[in-house]
């Protein structure tokens, strides 16, 4: 068995190093400040779980995550994926096309008229052009910071250390080791090294050892700092609403319930409404704010008022959060000599959590060879995977 240290306590390092530590090798977690903290990606209580891509690649992932989630689940006695069922309406979304890839892959789904769909779900507008509406009922929301914090409590039990405040300034290769040493000078030793850093990535990556030539073919990663808005609903919903992708000209907004996260008075949480890639690129997550785009504000507020007659077209919450995103949207799980670099968010890494911690440490440990869709330099020229 080997020694590892991870760098980086959200949902990837997280799930990495419990999947090493069962595995029976020696971990360490450095975690720059807490696990799933609000500067990063992975904190808050509402991650939408969905089974409708565009890729068959991804639709399958997601079949495989949903199995790994529900034995998370059973390990740790906690519920963190909550059944709420999804909708994917607008033309440019092409629900026809995303029910083909469902029944592909399996999974079960109905593809509605509007009007249909209008009178099952009347707390939505699906527009005036009709089109189709696309509903899997498998769907869901995913409790990030619980996982996070499941995760690693089974990592414990397995052994591993879980290191906070301890941010991380550069990886030096020493000998058959490696030597991580944070921005405080403290060193930790270890064989091997994983790094998932998330938006702090673009400031590590040319300090961490890596190969020129790896590095040279390293895509462009842009960190965006994104808004998200919290409407009441109108009514009481008497249960969860569906989480929804609707996707107009160029525009893609989604929404789910909000769980904890700007909860209200007793309890109750509104619906949460962000549009995908609407913010602004900063450098890194060093670079963040926290400040809303007024411009994004005022577009999601009309959007609520055209599209979403259940809730009060008014936030009563707003907040920001970071995307780490490559061109294509994939992710990428690679690296050389010892260190392996996992960036698998694009803003849509959540939901795949506990089967990408298995991914990322058996291509850490040698066991098994990343999917090549995830290496560096292999060709990635498809189109963006949503």
């Amino acid at each position: 068995m080997g020694t590892y240290v991870v760098v980086g306590a959200g949902l990837v390092g997280a799930a990495t190093a419990w999947q090493l530590a069962r595995r029976g090798h020696e971990v360490t977690v450095l975690e720059r400040r807490t696990p799933a903290n609000a500067e990063g990606s992975s904190h808050g209580s509402a991650r939408i779980l969905r089974y409708a891509y565009a890729d068959p690649f991804y639709a399958q992932m997601v079949v495989d995550a949903r199995r790994e989630w529900r034995e998370l689940e059973r390990l740790s006695g906690e519920r963190l994926v909550i059944r709420t069922g999804s909708l994917d309406a607008g033309a440019a979304r092409d629900p026809a096309a995303l029910a083909a890839v469902l029944a592909r892959v399996g999974v079960e789904h109905e593809l509605l008229g509007a009007a249909e769909a209008a009178a099952r779900w009347p707390q939505f507008r699906f527009g005036d052009g009709g089109g189709e509406v696309l509903w899997h009922p498998d769907a869901g929301v995913v409790d990030a910071e619980a996982a996070v914090s499941a995760m690693l409590r089974l990592a414990r039990d397995e052994g591993a250390r879980v290191e906070t405040g301890r941010p991380v300034a550069s990886v030096e290769r020493v000998g058959t080791r490696h030597r991580v040493v944070g921005v405080d000078g403290r060193v930790e030793e270890a064989e091997k090294v994983v790094v998932a850093a998330g938006g702090w990535l673009p400031d590590l990556l040319g300090g961490i050892g890596l190969p020129d030539s790896l590095l040279a073919a390293f895509p462009p990663l842009q960190v965006m700092q994104e808004n998200a808005y919290h409407f009441p609903y109108r009514d009481d919903p008497g249960g969860a609403w569906p989480t929804f992708i609707h996707k107009e000209s160029d525009a893609l907004v989604y929404g789910l319930p909000g769980g904890r996260d700007a909860a209200l008075p007793g309890g109750r949480s509104g619906q949460k409404v962000a549009e995908f890639n609407g913010g602004r690129p900063i450098r890194s997550a060093a670079a963040r704010t926290g400040a809303i785009d007024p411009a994004n504000r005022e577009r999601i507020v009309a959007y609520a008022r055209r599209a979403l007659p259940g809730v009060v077209p008014e936030p009563y919450a707003e907040t920001t959060c970071l995307f780490t995103n490559t061109p294509t949207e994939d992710f990428v799980v690679d690296g050389a000599g010892g260190i392996t670099v996992a960036s698998p968010c694009s803003g849509h890494g959540a939901k795949f959590a506990p089967l990408l911690g298995r991914i990322v440490a058996e291509a850490a440990s040698d066991e098994r060879p990343a999917p090549d869709r995830f290496r560096v330099g292999a060709g990635r020229t498809a189109p963006p995977a949503r």
